[in-house]
């Protein structure tokens, strides 16, 4: 691969596998009201926040880490007391016992505001607008969960651009085209001293799974499997798999306070895209430069799949992150390009049509859904079965396949959201 090309795709990759604290969604609106209190100077006296539907959607029901609370609500007074911009999606770091009792405070005074934005022009938008001492200040994100796209003060531009639709930085250069024989053959041939860092994902993920075993957290799912679900499951990589994934999604969704490694803005897409592939490359010791090349393998998909997706949509992200992890599957169980693509439509045929209900607890049995079918998709393939374009949605073309099913996310279930937003604000 051209040294150009394979640079971007570094690039791309290390841009979108970032550590983040806790549930993007919340997280990405602290961030902005925590950019909005510095930009105004002063802790805001009041919060006005115009979020849309996919924003709240995902925030609604998790838990905000070091919190023991759920929702937006704590987010964006912790955002104002204590966020740090410059921490990015870590931008909680310093939630302090003390902090969160503020927050309760802050909160019970009636200061925030929050409101649909039916008018949004991204899936992923953030408008906050805070007053205080006579002053007021005005931050938005659009497009991804970190992208600035504009910052007043007193009705003063400080900062502008103009954001795309699902991009991350209207101002950076164009992302690489991707496509699945582009991403299998980087994760194959670049040198592995410039991909080694994927294995911070596993680190980060790795120990927020274990962090859960020993608590409780969520529905506590990865420690269910691990301590009764032998006689179910059995001592297989499969359980294994499970076992890990869920309790880093567990940890996760209940608010612990630990980083995991994120993918495409979602922390659950990252623990997918590694978790799967790190437990299988655990069980069968598999040396470290074919754990790290799985690992980019099963991530770069992931991202491939979301340059059509977009950020947030009525598709669950699992079905995009278990596709990445059942690439990474199959290299580690010896196979090679075809094996790859068979394994992709195979679950392509399977998972398409999973909604998203929301950022909450039960993703760990959405997750562990992608886990199964991830292995299940990449055995198949190992034996040379695989889904045919007799049936269904699937082509013979891997990439059509895949365009068929974010078309279908993006697209075709718009009005899927809706209704899900509807039915969760309307309990």
């Amino acid at each position: 691969m051209e040294k150009g090309l394979r640079e971007q795709i570094i690039k791309l990759i290390r841009r979108e596998v970032v550590p983040a604290v806790g549930c993007t969604e919340p997280v990405a609106v602290a961030l902005c009201v925590a950019k909005a209190t510095e930009t105004l100077g002063s802790l805001p006296e009041t919060l006005d926040l115009y979020l849309s539907g996919n924003i709240i959607k995902n925030a609604m029901g998790v838990g905000i880490p070091g919190t023991g609370m759920i929702g937006l609500p704590i987010a964006v007074a912790l955002g104002a007391l204590v966020g740090k911009s410059e921490y990015q999606l870590e931008v909680l770091q310093d939630v302090t016992a003390e902090a969160v009792e503020q927050g309760r405070k802050f909160i019970s005074e009636d200061r925030i505001k929050i409101s649909l934005d039916e008018n949004a022009p991204s899936n992923l938008h953030i408008d906050v607008r805070v007053y205080g001492e006579g002053h007021k200040a005005r931050v938005v994100i659009s497009g991804a969960h970190t992208n600035f796209i504009l910052v007043e003060k007193d009705g003063d531009v400080l900062f502008e651009k103009t954001a795309k639709s699902e991009g991350v930085d209207a101002s950076s250069e164009k992302d690489p085209d991707l496509n699945m024989r582009m991403v299998y053959d980087f994760a194959m041939t670049a040198p592995i001293e410039e991909i080694s860092f994927i294995l911070e994902a596993k680190r980060l993920n790795l120990a927020a799974a274990q962090f859960a075993l020993k608590g409780e957290y969520g529905h506590c799912l990865g420690s269910t499997v691990l301590h009764f679900g032998e006689r179910v499951f059995g001592d297989t990589p499969l359980a294994h798999a499970i076992t890990l994934t869920s309790a880093a999604c567990d940890a996760r969704m209940g608010g612990a306070m630990v980083p995991v490694m994120s993918n495409s803005g979602s922390g659950n897409q990252g623990i997918t895209a590694t978790m799967p592939v790190v437990s299988y490359a655990m069980d069968i010791n598999a040396p470290e430069e074919t754990t790290i090349r799985a690992l980019v393998l099963s991530h770069l998909t992931s991202i491939y799949i979301k340059q059509s997706l977009g950020r947030l949509s009525a598709l669950c992200g699992c079905v995009v992150a278990s596709t990445g992890a059942t690439s990474g599957l199959v290299y580690l169980m010896g196979g090679g390009y075809d094996q790859v693509c068979d394994a992709v439509k195979n679950m392509v045929a399977n998972l398409t049509g999973m909604i998203c209900d929301g950022a909450k607890p039960s993703c760990s049995m959405k997750i562990s859904s992608g886990v199964s079918t991830a292995m299940m998709s990449a055995m198949l393939a190992m034996k040379g079965f695989a889904v045919t374009s007799a049936e269904g949605i699937i082509s013979d073309d891997v990439d059509e396949t895949i365009h068929n099913l974010t078309s279908i996310g993006r697209d075709s279930m718009q009005v899927t959201d809706k209704l899900v937003l509807q039915i969760m604000t309307c309990k």
